[in-house]
């Protein structure tokens, strides 16, 4: 659906470059914005080579596992429907750490094991169960505390203080997470 989205809006901005008469303009534009994706990609990679390097020596040296098996704790209660000891709480509670360090891209695989061991809980393969509902909530507004990606986008264009964003992007995160949950808790109640 995405792609569908994006290439609707190329093709529009293609039509509207036809209709104006400037096609120079289209291709300055195409090479613009390839050099553009280019020197994103050479500034960002180092950031997120050394986070993904720390997450990697923190779960070869169990940190993430500790901090999952804590997370663990605070998981019973977010799901109930979960039985005790099973898989998908390991992925879930992974899932949250690894996104609490701002690497969305490297905590997608254990947020994909998750849906899919929850999937197996699922009475109803056609339709979300309540403990998948939740976790998409909570994946989409999840805490971040070290904002990996902003940071390296800030640094990319050259701020002075890149990282003081990081209370504005917690306290927000913290925010969107509670009032994501207490959505989650008000149709869950109103619609079952």
């Amino acid at each position: 659906m995405i792609n569908i989205i994006w290439g609707f809006f190329i093709i529009l901005g293609i039509i509207y470059y036809l209709l104006t008469g400037d096609i120079s303009n289209i291709n300055s534009e195409i090479l613009n914005s390839g050099k553009q994706s280019l020197d994103m990609v050479i500034e960002i990679f180092p950031v997120m080579a050394v986070w993904l390097g720390l997450m990697n020596i923190a779960k070869e040296s169990g940190l993430l596992q500790k901090l999952s098996n804590k997370l663990s704790i605070l998981l019973k209660y977010l799901f109930p429907d979960i039985p005790k000891g099973h898989e998908s709480i390991g992925y879930i509670a992974s899932n949250i750490v690894i996104n609490m360090f701002g690497l969305g891209s490297a905590a997608t695989p254990f947020g994909l094991k998750a849906m899919k061991s929850l999937q197996k809980l699922n009475d109803k393969k056609d339709t979300a169960s309540r403990s998948m509902i939740t976790f998409l909530v909570l994946n989409t507004s999840g805490v971040t505390i070290v904002p990996t990606m902003i940071i390296s986008l800030r640094m990319m264009h050259g701020s002075i203080n890149p990282t003081e964003i990081v209370i504005t992007c917690l306290i927000a995160t913290i925010c969107s997470t509670i009032a994501g949950l207490l959505m989650d808790r008000f149709l869950a109640r109103r619609y079952s």
